[in-house]
């Protein structure tokens, strides 16, 4: 099943109807600190081609202490990482392979076992990579006859619009498409003891708005590109899924099944929604016609960007969003989506703070040095950067959030 235009101008219409979500004055945002962080990554030749974007967690059943961070690298690959921020394994990427966004399933049947997945999206290659996790590490399970994501041929995936976000639930992998609006979902599948996929549902978000005041709007764009999704996460028990259209908003989105089941609704936009913008080809930027910005947007300043869930229940817990363009983090009630607090990580005694943030995982679970658990982020500013590009992750304490008790 596919739905095209005909549902991202219905979504437009639909859901800008009841105009912009009310905000009081905002408040300052609380400062917390990172109690860990990786190894430097650098994104020049001397350091591999490794660029951090996007964390998950995978919590060890048998034995917490050996719970394990993996982190997307793109050229680099993945790093996986210990409790303490140490390195503990390195996978390099297929030849033409550029590794973006990285979500666990867990309890899948491979063989006669079940076993727990890391599934990433290859945005070079436009495929999904799945390597099992054990306590020792990451094995490649990938089949070798796995199906391009988005692309028609192998042609098409030179032009790179291929697979970019991420974010399993079930047995599912929804992924965003590079440079575009649409969403796919895909059902993994064993296959001669190796896993594949399958693709079970498309949607497109609309690229195009109408405002309240009657006027329409679309994002900036380089010329030839749509505006993108890339952070997402999926609340499985209340069947949701949370994706960041960069320039746009941060969307709900109902599911049932392997299905987009309902209208995708808005829980909140970037500031810059409906300013006008013209893109510079000098600068390759977007230049904000500011001063005739018509005041429908929300907090988010651009890119709206990594998404995750912190569970205090069946329902209950938190929705964390990173606001890239201004280096916040906002916090949403998982049940009604309404805003809670919102915090910046800070420069601390045990690391430096979060700039320009892409991908975020939390889990609730007691972790050894984490008993109310633990939140994993991107940084795109690491220092000291040694005069170079530097990234890198750091973990934070949830405690130190001093967001209601669990």
């Amino acid at each position: 099943m596919q739905r095209t235009s005909g549902i991202a101008a219905l979504v437009a219409l639909t859901t800008l109807a009841a105009g912009a979500p009310a905000f009081a004055s905002e408040r300052p945002a609380r400062e917390t600190t990172a109690k860990v962080e990786t190894p430097a990554l650098y994104d020049d030749e001397a350091g591999g081609d490794a660029d951090a974007d996007d964390p998950a967690i995978w919590v060890n059943q048998a034995n917490k202490a050996r719970s394990l961070v993996i982190g997307t690298a793109k050229n680099g690959g993945l790093r996986v990482y210990d409790l303490s921020g140490r390195e503990v394994q390195t996978i390099t990427t297929p030849e033409g392979g550029r590794f973006n966004n990285v979500d666990l399933i867990s309890g899948f049947k491979l063989g006669n076992q079940r076993v727990d997945l890391a599934v990433v999206t290859d945005r070079g290659l436009d495929k999904l990579r799945i390597y099992r996790i054990t306590a020792a590490g990451l094995t490649d399970v990938t089949s070798a006859d796995a199906p391009f994501l988005f692309s028609k041929d192998a042609a098409e995936v030179e032009e790179q619009a291929t697979g970019y976000g991420l974010a399993t639930y079930d047995r599912y992998a929804v992924v965003s498409r590079r440079h575009s609006t649409r969403l796919g979902i895909f059902r993994l599948e064993e296959k001669h003891g190796r896993v594949t996929y399958r693709t079970s549902d498309t949607l497109d978000l609309p690229s195009s708005f109408r405002l309240p005041n009657g006027g329409t709007w679309s994002p900036c764009e380089e010329p030839g590109e749509g505006p993108q999704v890339e952070g997402m996460v999926v609340d499985a028990e209340a069947g949701v899924l949370y994706a960041a259209q960069e320039d746009v908003a941060l969307w709900r989105i109902n599911l049932a099944g392997g299905t987009f089941s309902s209208i995708p609704r808005i829980v909140e936009r970037t500031k810059e929604y409906g300013v006008p913008a013209t893109w510079n080809t000098t600068t390759e930027e977007c230049d904000l016609d500011s001063a005739n910005d018509p005041g429908f947007g929300g907090r988010i300043a651009a890119d709206v960007e990594g998404t995750t869930l912190y569970s205090t229940g069946k329902r209950d817990g938190y929705l964390i969003v990173s606001s890239q363009g201004d280096s916040k983090f906002y916090v949403y009630d998982r049940r009604t989506n309404k805003p809670v607090t919102l915090f910046t990580v800070t420069d601390g005694p045990r690391a430096d703070g979060v700039q320009h943030s892409d991908g975020a995982a939390a889990t609730s679970v007691a972790l050894p040095g984490y008993p109310k658990g633990l939140l994993v982020l991107h940084d795109g500013e690491n220092t000291p950067d040694d005069g170079r590009t530097s990234t890198n992750f750091k973990f934070i304490d949830w405690r130190n959030l001093h967001l209601a008790k669990i």
